[in-house]
């Protein structure tokens, strides 16, 4: 895994000394991503330099080193990825006479273009990628991202300057570019706690879309073409739906995500996995164990907080899988301790907090091995989130009764504080007492009360009303309110699903865990997004997604061939931690400083009343505003750190 950086400036004709400054600086300010080795390429006549940092997983010696050039020198790539498949294609090229100085997938891509073409090989790769591409005939750049959009990509254009990077920070260490917030995509981030692409915070500059090739010629617009769209999967996956037994459909994803997981277990360095015992990482780590000699190296992170805390669930499936297991019990101030570096690890606005636990767990991976595999991606591939199941239930009351009874009920449930909900559900047995029962409760009555068109929104909002907190921000209204896509997927669960596979899925959940692994110089793999496998889900009727209210039905069909029931039969619990009891205590002092009511109004971009009401309200206990108030405190301590410096 690797972090890459470039400049284009075709008018101003920069001097090869001023190309290779700015590539370094672009560099260095994401040598979290590459600690190993760095590079830089420069063309003083056509004003373009590729840098690279280097964080080497596959073929260590000098060969790999990047920006590499092709054998016939038309080609150089700066490259951040894994291809899983590299062996095959370099045997193939190979067979046809072509000549490898190393073992890199670095020099498997260069190759594969320079034989078959960009467009053609794109199509080919197995793996995660995000990539520059440098085409000296033709003085063509091609950036290009992975299908589901794992690794991360951003670019932009400011008159005659084109820069572009893994990472924001890099984009901002060119001297030539001044940034400035975008309204818009704050308003949107309050909205959902992640910028969704393809804005970033930053006015002028965008997130590649996955599955996109960009293309940057000289005197030309940028053109943005698709290689692979999730719409076209899943039409075409509607056409040919698998008709199959229950034993065939469980043999044919065991066969596929074992060979997804073979390919991910190749390393030249120490391998591991993280372990959640929950069914996504279980699964994982179960087919790696099957596949391995050796004891896997296992890890996981536990809290004293009960509702928070796995760690004794991945011990037990580590206990009986038979891996190597390491855990660490990590304290409330040890958490704590991480928020202060989260703005320099997202380096924009980020506000899940389960990237708390996620950068804790990959640092202590860190610590043993150089590559993990996740079980991200489950969720959304097999409809595993408890909401497609409470949010079905909830739509089928809408059609059963009147809107005005809804708001009835809904108020009423309101006007208990989620505090007392908690009380009152506390006479449940804790084996079937989901966590935050009144947080959860409000948050279902807010959609038990919307429209048709707004249900999903409504679901997965933070800020319902966002406009009303940003000064002079526009929202932008996305994917998630096109119609069309209702005529694409119009059951209910594919649609959610589709929207976060979309959207949840690469701005959030794929961010969340490159960003906290990379700041450790970790590289996570993820088998269960390999695209095969995203594309064999779209295939899948319900029936075998969820089944009798069971989440992942087809999926626990594979870990069941590996574990017994009771081990993994359990309520999901998500990774996160106790944000909201936090801001009453230990954490009240930072976060009131930071909504302090002079900084905020002398910053400009955020309207203080709002924010004001939700905090008195939560510091009382009437409310839960965790959600709503991360979200501004995540942007406060990122605005605090980048634009004020």
């Amino acid at each position: 895994m690797c972090g890459i950086a470039g400049i284009i400036d075709y008018i101003s004709q920069p001097s090869e000394g001023s190309l290779l400054e700015s590539a370094n600086l672009m560099a260095d300010a994401i040598t979290n991503r590459g600690p190993d080795d760095n590079g830089v390429w420069v063309d003083e006549q056509n004003g373009i330099a590729l840098s690279h940092r280097r964080l080497s997983i596959i073929d260590r010696s000098s060969a790999g080193q990047q920006p590499m050039m092709s054998n016939d020198g038309r080609y150089i790539i700066a490259y951040n990825g894994e291809i899983y498949n590299f062996k095959e294609l370099r045997n193939e090229l190979k067979s046809i006479g072509k000549v490898f100085k190393g073992n890199s997938d670095t020099e498997v891509i260069l190759e594969a273009c320079a034989t078959w073409g960009i467009h053609k090989t794109i199509g080919r790769l197995i793996g995660m990628f995000a990539f520059a591409l440098w085409d000296k005939k033709e003085k063509t750049l091609y950036l290009v991202r992975d299908r589901l959009g794992i690794k991360p990509l951003y670019w932009g254009s400011f008159g005659s300057l084109f820069l572009f990077g893994s990472e924001l920070k890099a984009l901002r260490a060119h001297r030539g570019w001044e940034p400035k917030i975008n309204r818009d995509a704050l308003t949107s981030f309050m909205r959902f706690s992640y910028v969704p692409s393809p804005m970033s915070i930053y006015e002028g500059i965008s997130k590649l879309a996955p599955g996109c090739i960009l293309t940057i010629q000289p005197g030309k617009k940028a053109q943005l073409d698709s290689y692979w769209s999730l719409s076209d999967v899943v039409r075409k996956g509607k056409r040919s739906e698998l008709n199959v037994s229950d034993d065939e459909a469980t043999d044919a994803l065991d066969n596929l995500l074992s060979d997804a997981v073979s390919r991910r277990m190749v390393a030249d360095v120490p391998l591991g996995a993280f372990l959640s015992g929950g069914i996504d990482s279980s699964t994982i780590v179960a087919l790696m164990q099957a596949q391995s000699s050796r004891p896997v190296h296992s890890y996981s992170i536990g809290f004293q907080e009960t509702g928070f805390n796995e760690a004794q669930h991945a011990a037990d499936v580590a206990r009986h899988l038979g891996t190597d297991h390491t855990e660490l019990y990590v304290t409330p101030k040890e958490a704590q301790e991480v928020i202060a570096k989260l703005p320099d690890i997202y380096d924009e606005p980020f506000a899940d907090s389960s990237q708390i636990p996620t950068y804790l767990v990959s640092s202590l991976t860190r610590r043993h091995v150089t590559v993990a595999l996740s079980g991200d991606g489950g969720d959304e591939c097999f409809a595993g989130y408890n909401r497609y199941v409470y949010a079905e239930r909830i739509r089928r009351a809408q059609k059963l009764l009147p809107k005005a009874f809804r708001g009835s009920i809904a108020s009423l449930v309101r006007s208990i504080s989620p505090k007392q909900l908690d009380d009152l559900a506390n006479i449940l047995p804790s084996s079937i007492k989901p966590n935050q029962v009144g947080d959860r409760l409000h948050k279902l009555m807010d959609v038990l009360s919307a429209d048709e068109e707004e249900f999903y929104p409504r679901l997965i909002s933070h800020w319902d009303e966002p406009e009303r907190l940003v000064y002079k921000g526009n929202e932008k209204r996305g994917v998630i309110w096109d119609p069309a896509v209702r005529d694409l997927v119009p059951d209910f669960i594919e649609h959610m699903q589709y929207l976060d596979l979309l959207t949840y899925l690469p701005d959030d959940i794929l961010t969340k865990v490159d960003r906290a692994s990379m700041a450790v110089s970790l590289e996570t793999r993820v088998p269960l997004l390999d695209h095969r496998v995203v594309e064999f889900s779209c295939q899948l009727p319900m029936r075998f997604k969820i089944r009798d209210g069971k989440s992942k039905w087809l999926l626990r069909q594979v870990l069941y061939k590996h574990m017994p029931k009771e081990l993994v039969e359990r309520p999901k619990m998500g990774f996160g931690v106790p944000i909201g009891e936090w801001l009453r205590g230990p954490l009240r002092e930072w976060a009131e400083a930071l909504l302090d009511e002079a900084k905020i109004n002398g910053q400009g971009y955020l309207n203080y009343g709002p924010i004001k009401q939700k905090w008195e309200e939560h510091l009382s206990g009437k409310r839960n505003w965790q959600y709503q108030l991360w979200n501004v405190l995540m942007f406060q301590a990122w605005h605090e750190r980048w634009m004020n410096s």
